[in-house]
């Protein structure tokens, strides 16, 4: 095996990069996480997941995990409502038989993350640490992290998002802004503080189009919800407009002015002290990106293949780039490990770009005139499938 007696770093805890250690210890393989969060309690934002045949749903079943993702699947989180700016709703599945249909069962990141970690041998996620930089070392690499430790590894894994400081290492490739910015709120105890719109989702998700313009959101298990208000704008607006979103006042403000004519019933979301907004600009990489592969670094996950979240792909196509780098890394197919790590990085690409061209198709779907009626058409004809 090629990665026998090796040592293996990955860097970044999220769903890609625990998937995969979990893969290469079921293999016997030496491997450590190394994540920025300070422990394992740290809350886990975002919105819940749906997985994928064939992708995520494929990754838990080769780490033997399967049976435990369904005990804390939550069947209602994938129940929808498409509504109107107003509120008014065209579609609502909220009948449908849970169970019935559901090829992509949805779970949220928190629970997800402990199953993968519960997984995993004892001390395998190194917490607390930040990468900073890394070296070269004879035939590996020296990781630097944040809290002024080092670690060796001959073989190091970019696992560290869309944002990845390793990926530079490897492509000098800059993601493309794709004209339409988010802007993503958390709500904690939300029934308590967004009560009407959480009534409203009575347990699942919400879409909402208008003007070319999207609202979503949808609640999770912890009693919290998490929402996006997107459009397209340039890539730099809010920053040449100074709004501060940290300012509630502004926050609002800028929904009421840009979300012309939506109703004042969403602004329960913007105007609330206990909502923390996050400024999300999309962006992702050329679809005919290409690299030099190396023998002891490579990347997986939003690090090598970045795209906006209006498709549901991002984690499940990292999930698919765990197992199908744990299979090349630990099978006798290839004579030595660059090899091995071109034939990975060559499928990811394709992979990455067909995922990333069905997400700039459902961006453009979402932010059109016409995105209710298109997407009434899309999920009846899902639905009756």
């Amino acid at each position: 095996m090629l990665v026998e007696n090796k040592k293996i770093a990955i860097v970044g805890g999220g769903v890609g990069g625990l998937t995969l250690a979990r893969l290469l210890q079921m293999q016997n393989v030496e491997v450590n996480v190394y994540e920025r969060d300070i422990n394992r309690e740290v809350r886990v934002q975002g919105s819940t997941l749906d997985l994928h045949e064939g992708t995520g749903l494929e990754a838990m079943k080769r780490a033997g995990l399967l049976q435990e993702f369904y005990k804390h699947h939550r069947p209602t989180a994938s129940k929808l409502l498409l509504v109107d700016q107003d509120l008014n709703i065209h579609m609502d599945d909220h009948d449908r038989e849970i169970g019935k249909g559901e090829d992509r069962p949805e779970i949220d990141r928190g629970p997800l993350r402990d199953i993968l970690l519960n997984s995993l041998k004892p001390d395998t996620v190194i917490w607390d640490s930040q990468f900073v930089s890394m070296e070269s070392h004879q035939d590996g690499w020296y990781l630097n992290f944040k809290n002024g430790t080092t670690a060796y590894a001959d073989l190091v894994i970019a696992a560290d998002g869309a944002n990845s400081k390793i990926r530079p290492v490897i492509s000098t490739i800059k993601p493309i802004y794709s004209g339409i910015t988010l802007i993503e709120g958390n709500i904690y105890d939300a029934a308590i503080h967004a009560p009407k719109l959480v009534e409203f989702a009575k347990g699942g998700k919400v879409m909402a189009f208008g003007q070319g313009q999207f609202v979503g959101y949808g609640s999770k298990g912890d009693g919290s919800i998490m929402f996006v208000a997107s459009s397209k704008c340039p890539e730099y607006w809010f920053k040449e407009n100074g709004i501060d979103l940290k300012d509630k006042q502004q926050a609002d403000q800028w929904f009421r002015q840009e979300f012309v004519d939506w109703s004042t019933a969403w602004s329960e979301f913007f105007r609330n002290e206990h909502v923390q907004l996050i400024l999300r600009p999309q962006y992702y990489f050329p679809l005919d990106q290409s690299w030099e592969a190396n023998h002891n670094l490579t990347m997986i996950g939003d690090a090598a293949h970045r795209m906006p979240p209006f498709a549901g792909e991002g984690a499940n196509v990292a999930m698919q780039d765990a197992f199908e780098l744990a299979s090349c890394l630990t099978c006798d197919k290839f004579t030595d490990l660059k090899s091995a790590i071109a034939f990975f990085e060559a499928d990811m690409i394709k992979r990455g770009a067909e995922a990333t061209a069905d997400t700039l198709k459902n961006s453009e779907i979402m932010h059109a005139n016409n995105a209710l009626e298109q997407m009434l058409i899309f999920f009846n004809l899902t639905h009756e499938d």
